[in-house]
């Protein structure tokens, strides 16, 4: 069942990186970088580095190039100490 729900998300992480960059690139109204955080934070940050490498989207925000795989090893870390506690 958290396997479902990491995917998910994650999909869903990816793709709304692809959506901000195609609104970047027309100059319309963005998705907010707290919405990308959110979507980050609730277990979709391999999906928001995912979009951010394939659409060169983010790069020169630093708070993205450092603390999304910061937080991706933050979430393995977690995964993985609630895989052994199941």
């Amino acid at each position: 069942m958290i396997s479902a729900y990491i995917i998910s998300v994650n999909i869903i992480s990816f793709l709304i990186m692809a959506v901000d960059k195609q609104k970047a690139k027309k100059q319309t109204y963005r998705i907010p970088e707290r919405t990308l955080w959110g979507l980050a934070i609730l277990g979709g940050a391999l999906g928001v580095l995912a979009g951010m490498r394939q659409f060169r989207h983010k790069t020169k925000h630093r708070l993205f190039t450092f603390g999304v795989p910061l937080l991706i090893i933050i979430q393995a870390v977690l995964l993985v100490w609630y895989s052994f506690l199941s």
